[in-house]
């Protein structure tokens, strides 16, 4: 008999996490409700930025370190790692994923693309669960988004990609923004895009897709060069350090629209994922509480369809 399918849940922290993780990173754990074979958190200790660096609430290092003590105390999480920033490792890994030694770790807004490629490798499970450290997440007792996908995963060999239900469902159970146009009949929606705030991966599938092209921010003063074709930005950036990379989803998604792989979407209402996009006092104050709310799967009128939380909505 064939044993099930191991699957892994990985988080990144970084010090613009500090003022909410030990509200967040617990809540996901606890909504996931799934038997992961490890919790990891991955600790980015590049320094910040882009528009991370005017993040509110900014921690140091030795609070972020202590928040993951106290999780790991409070047996949320089982171990943390640090994103390994040894340059002879990150040549290696850029080669493989890139096909060429690149030298941003972070994207223009100071995302880790990096560290995006190196939870995947230092993932040990057959599957691994990635989430933002500032998602929620709702689920019905019953229902398992990630069991939905594995499932799903291992019956279509072109799905390299799965995520929940987006937003809390209308009255009709349906989504208002960023539903694909493919509805599969197995019950979810085909997207080209990958989102990379929340979703599953089959690891060894995802080699497949590599290796795949770098994409580059036109952030060059000089209109030629941000007009260049993207092998001759991918070259400067190579021999002169110039250059920053776009997204890491934006550049994962151009490999899935160049490829038959495909992201899975769940078309269930039983489970669903918000994602904030305020970061003004108000929400501050108020975010614990709409994170009880969420897992009570309770939300405003107004909130229902959609993805992003709509701050008027709740405060």
């Amino acid at each position: 008999m064939t044993s099930n399918p191991s699957c892994s849940l990985w988080f990144f922290a970084a010090r613009t996490d500090t003022w909410y993780m030990m509200n967040t990173i617990p809540h996901l754990v606890k909504t996931s409700n799934f038997p992961f074979q490890e919790r990891v958190i991955a600790i980015d200790t590049a320094p910040l930025s882009g528009e991370k660096v005017h993040r509110p609430g900014i921690g140091t290092m030795e609070q972020l370190k202590e928040c993951t003590r106290r999780l790991i105390d409070m047996d949320v999480i089982d171990r943390v790692v640090e994103m390994n920033y040894d340059p002879d490792y990150v040549k290696s890994i850029y080669r493989k994923h890139f096909g060429c030694a690149v030298r941003p770790t972070h994207n223009y807004k100071g995302y880790p693309i990096f560290g995006s490629i190196f939870k995947i490798e230092a993932c040990e499970s057959d599957y691994m669960v990635h989430y933002d450290s500032d998602m929620m997440l709702y689920q019905d007792p019953d229902y398992s988004w990630i069991e939905e996908g594995i499932r799903l995963m291992e019956k279509h060999e072109e799905m390299m990609f799965f995520r929940s239900f987006g937003g809390p469902p209308t009255p009709e159970g349906k989504m208002l923004q960023n539903v694909p146009a493919d509805f599969h009949p197995d019950g979810f929606y085909i997207s080209k895009t990958l989102g990379s705030r929340a979703y599953l991966v089959k690891k060894q599938r995802y080699d497949r897709l590599l290796p795949l092209s770098p994409l580059w921010h036109n952030n060059y003063k000089n209109r030629f060069l941000n007009s260049a074709p993207k092998n001759l930005k991918t070259w400067l950036n190579i021999f002169t350090g110039k250059g920053k990379l776009d997204s890491w989803e934006t550049i994962v998604s151009r490999g899935l629209q160049d490829s038959p792989y495909y992201r899975g979407i769940s078309a269930n209402p039983k489970g669903w994922t918000l994602h904030p996009i305020d970061r003004s006092p108000i929400f501050r104050q108020s975010w614990p509480e709409i994170i009880k709310k969420v897992e009570a799967g309770i939300y405003p009128p107004q909130q229902a369809g959609y993805y992003d939380l709509v701050p008027s909505a709740w405060y």
